[in-house]
């Protein structure tokens, strides 16, 4: 694999591992299987281009699309709660609805941003490096802020008693805790760090699409899987940490794999899906392996 490759496989890792943060609230805190992040991260990609290319600030972009996918999320969370829709079925019809919602936004399927200015604009101008070597030490960056700031606010008491819903929602309602307001504030939580993926992707890729987000729920739920894997612990900040390097390795694999050649066969980017139920299905049943190990040493 080329140091390219490896510097865009990192950048990319990094970038969903803030997609990852929110998969991870939902799946793991709240225990709230949520569909809908496939349509808040095109949404997201969706706000923060057609404000860019109308001349918007890319950070004011990003904020609007982080508010935008929070606002999805709320959707989501009182259809489950207020509506009393299946939370799976809940998330399925706020994607759907996003699908026609982000053409809408951007007036056709697609919108490019090459020529316009980005978030790395300003550092590309100052550094005068190229945006390859820009982009992941801007996302290091990110995430750090984004890391300390998920591990205090699961630390507070609304944190406490979020993931206190995810645990025993029968027990939290007897101590006097709103859980639907609960699930509702989780939810928005998410989306708007999914949504936030999406606007930083599409500006780093230098599209937005709305079919970029189909699998990345898959792709979240991996990053917390493998993470989990490669990172055992149950402290909060482990956990948080584990997401990102999960997202991290789930990315790398996938380079070395599309970059595996043997003969005249080689994986195809159409194979995609293929390698990432691989990379699942060993993040799954690495727990049992290493147990299998253990037992036998």
């Amino acid at each position: 694999m080329s140091y390219y490759a490896l510097l865009g496989a990192l950048e990319q890792g990094l970038v969903y591992g803030i997609m990852s943060l929110g998969v991870y609230i939902t799946f793991r805190v709240l225990d709230f299987p949520d569909l809908s992040v496939d349509g808040t991260f095109p949404l997201g990609a969706s706000i923060a281009a057609i404000l860019i290319t109308n001349n918007f600030n890319p950070y004011l972009a990003s904020l609007f699309a982080l508010l935008a996918g929070a606002f999805a999320g709320i959707i989501t969370g009182v259809l489950n709660t207020k509506l009393k829709i299946l939370n799976l079925l809940s998330g399925i019809l706020v994607m759907i609805a996003l699908y026609s919602v982000n053409i809408r936004i951007m007036g056709q399927p697609n919108t490019a941003l090459l020529g316009y200015d980005t978030v790395f604009t300003p550092f590309e101008n100052f550094f005068g490096l190229e945006r390859f070597v820009i982009a992941p030490i801007f996302f290091v960056f990110v995430i750090v802020i984004l890391v300390i700031f998920v591990v205090w606010f699961l630390h507070t008491d609304i944190g406490l008693s979020m993931r206190a819903t995810g645990d025993n929602p029968k027990m939290v309602r007897a101590q006097g805790v709103n859980d639907k307001f609960m699930v509702i504030l989780g939810l928005a939580f998410s989306n708007g760090l999914v949504a936030l993926s999406g606007s930083f992707v599409a500006q780093s890729q230098g599209s937005a699409d709305v079919n970029m987000g189909i699998g990345t729920i898959v792709a979240g739920l991996a990053s917390v899987i493998l993470g989990e894997a490669f990172l055992e612990g149950r402290s909060v900040f482990r956990a948080v940490v584990s997401v990102i390097i999960g997202s991290t390795i789930y990315r790398l694999a996938i380079a070395v794999a599309l970059s595996f050649k043997i003969g005249n066969f080689q994986l195809n980017p159409s194979d995609l899906n293929l390698i990432t139920a691989f990379i699942v299905t060993f993040a799954l049943i690495s727990p049992n392996i290493k147990k299998f190990i253990r037992v036998r040493s």
